[in-house]
């Protein structure tokens, strides 16, 4: 061997030694450039053997998420297990239609021509989960970049160590592994994957880290999808009756320990419903988990002790009226509501993600709105009233990535409706159909006639003001050219 191909092997073992995702990106890469994912029959395999991973391995996926996040089998199933089978069976039933060419209208001047949009997959995807819904927000976006034909790198969360190895050790084996590979690591490593270039990033984390991320993309002019977070509002109108809302608002609330990116983040409501309300959530908690909330089975835990720390110093911002305990060997927060409380302080300042609820006294709804629109817009928003018009108002009136007007996240259940932020709580749309167009570049397609070559005259010069004149009408004239 030449002086100069032992160099370049020695750099290449190098290389490899210093980016340990060099070979499996290029792997990939090539199988998607051959083209092995394109298929309706590869795509509706790799999700059937998705819903077996799922159905096979959900002792496995209930232990680990109670381990990292202590969730009770039944958040376990609604939150994270239900929806990610119910996402792959949607899949599969419309993944022939979501394929399918979609012809569009063309005018007289491509009258003889064919005019589609093409959805064709982008190539290879990275898809970044955070810890709080660690199965969910893994897989979901992983049924839409497989729907649409991609190879995907999955990065899950390194904090919730649990749901990672199951995802890790047993995932691979249900998916093509030239086409799909599972990553582990910690911010360093995922900062190293970020340096590739791919042709699409979905990120799912906090702002602050998907600024991170969105800058990475900036640099190979990648396409990305940000789901963020932010401080969702809710308000509570006179009308209520303070009972309902109670058990909607701490239902949703604390629901996973507050860990939950579309929980209201704060209640505006006047005094008079605030005397009312706390009453009532008081009772709604103590019904829900008893006595003493932290021997319940229905009440999860913070993910670690840094996350703790940071609950446990918001607990001093205004005042205690339900809860305040924790233990920090157990890493538990007692439902928490806060009152008094004013909007210079922590709690107001930063998303809370746990189970701590300030209710901040407004005046009327239009000092709400004003309130909530001086604020970043939320990735969700909430409105409780009697009065429809109330609730249409606030929706008129403000802007949000999601809203429910008289209840908490059901909207997150439905995957009919698009799933995603605005500004700062996020740019793009998934779940369902909407995680299949997220996945897919939608292309711009006309098939033109060979031949015919007297009917493109008009368009050719020399120019006239007549032949301006047919064009002018030729262009304005739209009908519909099936395939």
């Amino acid at each position: 061997m030449e002086d100069h191909e032992v160099l370049q092997v020695a750099r290449t073992v190098g290389n490899r030694m210093m980016d340990p995702f060099e070979e499996k990106l290029q792997r990939l890469k090539e199988a998607f450039n051959i083209g092995k994912t394109k298929t309706a029959q590869f795509r509706a395999e790799q999700l059937q053997s998705l819903g077996r991973f799922l159905q096979d391995n959900s002792k496995q996926l209930h232990d680990a998420l109670h381990e990292d996040l202590g969730k009770s089998a039944l958040e376990s199933d609604m939150s994270e297990i239900i929806l990610c089978q119910n996402e792959v069976e949607l899949a599969l039933r419309n993944l022939q239609a979501w394929m399918k060419d979609e012809p569009v209208s063309t005018n007289l001047l491509t009258k003889l021509s064919s005019a589609f949009i093409r959805k064709e997959p982008f190539g290879l995807v990275l898809i970044i989960a955070p810890w709080n819904y660690p199965l969910n927000l893994t897989i979901m976006p992983l049924v839409g970049a497989i729907a649409a034909g991609n190879c995907v790198v999955l990065k899950p969360s390194e904090i919730s160590k649990n749901t990672e190895k199951v995802l890790a050790e047993l995932l691979p084996q249900y998916l093509d592994q030239s086409c799909f590979t599972v990553v582990l690591g910690g911010p360093e490593e995922t900062g190293q994957l970020l340096k590739h270039k791919f042709d699409y990033i979905f990120f799912t984390g906090s702002p602050r880290v998907g600024k991170i991320v969105m800058a990475a993309a900036t640099e190979h002019l990648t396409p990305i999808t940000l789901e963020l977070g932010g401080k969702n509002p809710c308000y509570v109108d006179d009308t209520c009756d303070p009972q309902t809302v109670a058990n909607r608002v701490a239902w949703f609330r604390y629901f996973n320990a507050g860990q939950t990116c579309v929980a209201p983040d704060y209640v505006l409501c006047s005094q008079e419903m605030q005397e009312r309300l706390v009453p009532a959530l008081q009772n709604a908690i103590t019904r829900f988990y008893g006595d003493n909330p932290q021997t319940s089975p229905n009440l999860g835990r913070i993910i670690n002790q840094k996350h703790f720390k940071r609950l446990q110093g918001l607990l001093g911002c205004g005042r205690v009226a339900i809860g305040g305990q924790s233990d920090e060997g157990e890493r538990y927060i007692a439902p928490t509501v806060l009152v008094d409380v004013q909007g210079t302080e922590p709690v107001m300042q930063e998303e809370i993600f746990g189970p701590i609820l300030p209710l901040v006294t407004v005046r009327s709804l239009d000092e709400a709105i004003e309130f909530i629109n001086r604020r970043e817009k939320p990735l969700a928003l909430y409105a409780y009233s009697n009065n429809v018009e109330v609730v249409k108002q606030v929706l008129a009136r403000t802007s949000s990535g999601g809203f429910c007007g008289n209840d908490g996240f059901m909207h997150m259940t439905l995957s009919s409706l698009p799933f995603g932020g605005v500004g700062s709580s996020g740019m793009g749309r998934y779940h369902g159909k909407f995680s299949f167009d997220t996945f897919s570049n939608q292309r711009a397609c006309l098939l033109s006639c060979s031949g015919m070559e007297k009917l493109n005259g008009l368009r050719y010069p020399p120019y006239s003001p007549r032949r301006q004149q047919l064009l002018r009408w030729a262009m304005g004239s739209q009908s519909c050219t099936l395939l």
